[in-house]
C-alpha cells in the first residue's frame, strides 16, 4: 500500500491534480452549486466549469505551442504582444469592410491575422535558429515591439466590432459547447497526434536534449526550431483572435497582457522542464486548468484584486516545490525505507571443497 501510494506521489502530475482537487473543494466550499452544469433555454450548457473551461482556452492554446518551444530549451515571450497584433489586424480589416457581418470578410480578416502571425514567428525561429541568439532576448524583440505594431494597425484607438461571425469565435456555442473550448481540444488534439504518433517528438526532444549529438545524428535542428516558433505564433494568434472576439474590441495595450507567463506556467506546472527534453502535452492541459481555476477561485473565495497575485504566486510556488527533485528524492528515500525487505533466495546446492 505504502509503495503504491509513494509511486502515485512520484508521479508528475501527481501534485497538479491535487491542486486541482484542492482548489474546486474551495471553490465547492465557497459557492455549493459550483462543479454543478445546466443547460439553458438556448440549449447551451451553462455552469462555473464550462466557464472555467472557456475561459482557460486561449491560455491552453498558447500553452501547447509553448511547450514545444520549451521542449527545444526555448521560450517564447512574444505570445502576449502576437495576441494583440492578430486580434488588431482582424478587427481593423472587418471594421474596413462594407460588409463586416459577411462570414467571407471575418474568414479573410483571420487568415491575414494567422499569415502575419506566421511571418513573426518564422522571424523569432530565423533569430534563434540562424542568427544563433538566446531565445529569450530574440522572443523579447517582439514582445517589445509587438505592442507598437499593434498599436500601429488601430492608430492608437480601441477598435469595437460588432460582427456576429466574429464574435461566434469567442463566445458563440456548437453543439452547447463553447466554440473556444471546441477550437482548444481540437489544436491539443492535433498537436498530440502530429509529435506523437509521429517521430517529429522525439527529434524536438533530442534537439533539446543535446542539440550537439542531434546535429551529428542528421537531425536538422534548425528546421525543427523554425517550426516550432512559428507553430507557437500561430496558436497566439488564434489564441488572441478568441480574446478579441470575446471582447468584441481589439485592444492594443491590454489584449494578452501578460499571457505568457501564464502559459510558461502551466508548462512548467505540467512537468515540462525549462532545461528542454521531455515534455508532456497532458501535463501542460493540466497546468492549463489549474492555472484558470485558479483566478476563478480569488474571484468565488472573494480575495481582493490587490492580493489577486500574491495568492496565485503562493500557489504557483507550492506545486512547483513539491515537483522539485529535493522533494522527489525524499519521496523515494520514504519508498525504499518503507518497502518490505526482501528475501535472499537459496537453491538448496551444497558446495564442498
Amino acid at each position: 500500500m505504502r509503495s503504491a501510494i509513494g509511486k502515485a506521489i512520484t508521479h508528475r502530475l501527481f501534485w497538479p491534480l491535487a491542486m486541482l482537487v484542492v482548489l474546486l473543494v474551495i471553490n465547492v466550499v465557497a459557492v455549493p452549486g459550483f462543479l454543478s452544469i445546466t443547460i439553458n433555454s438556448e440549449g447551451h450548457l451553462f455552469g462555473s466549469l464550462i466557464d472555467i473551461l472557456r475561459n482557460g482556452a486561449p491560455t491552453l492554446i498558447i500553452a501547447i505551442g509553448m511547450t514545444l518551444v520549451i521542449a527545444t530549451r526555448g521560450i517564447d515571450l512574444s505570445v502576449g504582444s502576437l495576441c494583440a497584433i492578430a486580434g488588431a489586424m482582424a478587427c481593423s480589416i472587418i471594421l474596413a469592410s462594407p460588409t463586416p457581418d459577411d462570414l467571407g470578410t471575418v474568414t479573410f480578416a483571420v487568415l491575414v491575422s494567422l499569415a502575419l502571425a506566421l511571418v513573426l514567428g518564422l522571424w523569432n525561429g530565423f533569430l534563434v535558429s540562424v542568427l544563433g541568439i538566446q531565445p529569450i532576448i530574440a522572443t523579447l524583440i517582439l514582445m517589445t515591439a509587438g505592442r507598437g505594431i499593434a498599436m500601429l494597425i488601430t492608430e492608437g484607438q480601441i477598435l469595437t466590432v460588432s460582427s456576429a461571425p466574429f464574435k461566434f469565435l469567442g463566445s458563440g456555442f456548437l453543439l452547447g459547447i463553447p466554440v473556444a473550448t471546441l477550437v482548444a481540444a481540437v489544436l491539443l488534439g492535433l498537436v498530440a497526434l502530429l509529435t506523437r504518433r509521429t517521430a517529429l517528438g522525439m527529434l524536438i526532444e533530442s534537439v533539446g536534449i543535446n542539440p550537439e549529438a542531434s546535429r551529428q545524428a542528421g537531425v536538422r535542428a534548425r528546421g525543427l526550431l523554425f517550426a516550432v516558433y512559428t507553430l507557437c505564433a500561430v496558436l497566439a494568434a488564434v489564441a488572441g483572435l478568441i480574446l478579441t472576439s470575446n471582447q468584441t474590441a481589439a485592444d492594443a495595450n491590454n489584449t494578452g497582457l501578460f499571457i505568457e507567463l501564464d502559459a510558461i506556467l502551466a508548462v512548467v506546472i505540467g512537468g515540462t522542464s525549462l532545461n528542454g527534453g521531455r515534455y508532456s502535452l497532458t501535463g501542460t492541459l493540466v497546468g492549463a486548468l489549474v492555472i484558470q481555476t485558479l483566478v476563478t477561485t480569488v474571484y468565488t473565495v472573494g480575495i481582493p484584486p490587490i492580493a489577486t497575485m500574491v495568492f496565485k504566486a503562493a500557489v504557483v510556488t507550492a506545486v512547483c516545490l513539491l515537483q522539485s527533485p529535493r522533494t522527489t528524492a525524499a519521496i523515494a528515500r520514504w519508498r525504499a525505507r518503507s518497502a518490505p525487505p526482501q528475501a535472499v533466495p537459496t537453491t538448496g546446492a551444497v558446495v564442498t571443497r
